[in-house]
């Protein structure tokens, strides 16, 4: 993961002030100039060691971000653990995968040292979700900050996350729920890039697809070939079992788009932007154009921070638990 530290300090790409209108709340880029100025620079070092220790950690907290947003908004309700009363979002199923809760914890519980009851673990997930992009290879852009952590979290709610055999309409429907556009959707589907599946996210695709199909004709054969060997039907349930989501597994780049024009999306949902004429120019331009993407995917992660954001609601002294 080729980076450079000063990259990270002096390449910004959005500093202004941007308010957006699913958010209830303005969020500002240097809402911890005073109150932390040391917050950044705390949860990089965090994520930086973590990912030393375990490559998967990027796709698993860029992963975290989208799932915290896509439910009730960019709250950290994802962070919250299941009680005897309550069964929690991260005990549900579409996030029984999600991991490296423990970086947050970590981040969180420094900044408690430094700063305490300042910094949001809504804006630790932010903050950290653009750092592994930028670790990673892929762009930097500002993190807009003062979010508030929700009291809020209800495993059942998850059924609203995009499922990775939505069509493309289905997507568009998805995202316009949260102020996002088609392109904006595109774009962050990208974020794919340094992601891993488990063979359960994909394997309808592989036997039986059709009537007329044993596997999904819009994959490369080849591809599904190698794929049902990572993913025998006899044994595909263990914890490794699955595939990178491209080939380039832990830099950020375009290969992902490159990897839907040549048929091998991993998701029939990555496959489907290349078959529908609302999506697939903006998977070509992407595959051949990798600074647009980087700049598109800046500004909508941007755009998706500012989802839901609320004025209500606390700053958590641990990730886990309400005050």
């Amino acid at each position: 993961m080729a980076f450079s530290i000063n990259r990270l300090v002096l390449a910004m790409i959005f500093t202004a002030f941007v308010i957006v209108k699913p958010s209830e709340a303005a969020l500002d880029a240097h809402y911890y100039d005073r109150s932390c100025p040391a917050a950044e620079k705390i949860i990089l070092e965090t994520v930086k060691k973590a990912i030393s220790h375990d490559p998967k950690v990027p796709a698993r907290l860029l992963r975290m971000f989208f799932h915290d947003c896509f439910i009730r908004g960019c709250d950290a309700s994802i962070l919250l653990d299941s009680t005897k009363s309550n069964q929690a979002e991260k005990d549900g199923p579409p996030n029984i995968s999600v991991r490296s809760f423990y970086v947050i914890d970590n981040a969180k519980t420094k900044l408690e040292e430094v700063c305490p009851r300042a910094v949001s673990s809504a804006d630790v997930i932010a903050i950290a979700a653009r750092d592994v992009v930028t670790l990673s290879g892929g762009p930097y852009w500002s993190v807009l900050k003062g979010r508030k952590d929700g009291r809020v979290s209800r495993a059942n709610e998850t059924i609203n996350l995009p499922g990775p055999t939505f069509n493309v309409s289905q997507l568009i429907q998805s995202f316009a729920a949260r102020g996002l556009s088609v392109k904006d959707m595109v774009t962050l589907s990208g974020g794919h890039t340094i992601g891993f599946s488990h063979c359960s996210s994909f394997e309808a695709r592989l036997h039986n697809f059709s009537k007329f199909h044993d596997i999904d004709p819009s994959m490369n054969f080849a591809f599904a070939q190698s794929l049902k060997r990572k993913c025998p039907r006899s044994n595909n349930r263990g914890k490794n079992a699955g595939t990178f989501l491209d080939s380039t597994t832990s830099v950020f780049d375009n290969d992902y788009y490159k990897q839907i024009l040549s048929g091998k999306g991993v998701f029939g949902s990555d496959q489907a932007l290349l078959g529908d004429y609302r999506t697939k120019w903006i998977v070509e331009t992407y595959a051949r154009d990798q600074k647009a993407f980087f700049r598109e995917f800046a500004a909508s992660m941007v755009k998706l921070g500012n989802f839901g954001v609320k004025e209500t609601g606390e700053v958590r002294v641990k990730p886990r638990f309400v005050n």
